[in-house]
């Protein structure tokens, strides 16, 4: 009865209590963390770049 009782008020909350946000404000978080993800990636690309051309400087391939 527990697990039962424990459901009913998971989707009371879930139905009643919980603020969704709106289309608009999901497309907007979207927008928001594809930008960042793109410029965190952007910024690793480069970190691995010049990491590479200084380990080619200081161990030269024969």
């Amino acid at each position: 009865m527990k697990i039962v009782n424990y459901i009913k008020e998971c989707y009371d909350e879930l139905v009643h209590k919980v603020t969704w946000p709106s289309a608009q404000d999901l497309q907007s978080s979207v927008l928001v963390v594809s930008i960042a993800s793109l410029i965190i990636a952007l910024i690793v690309f480069l970190m691995d770049v010049i990491f590479n051309a200084g380990m080619g400087l200081l161990f030269p391939t024969i």
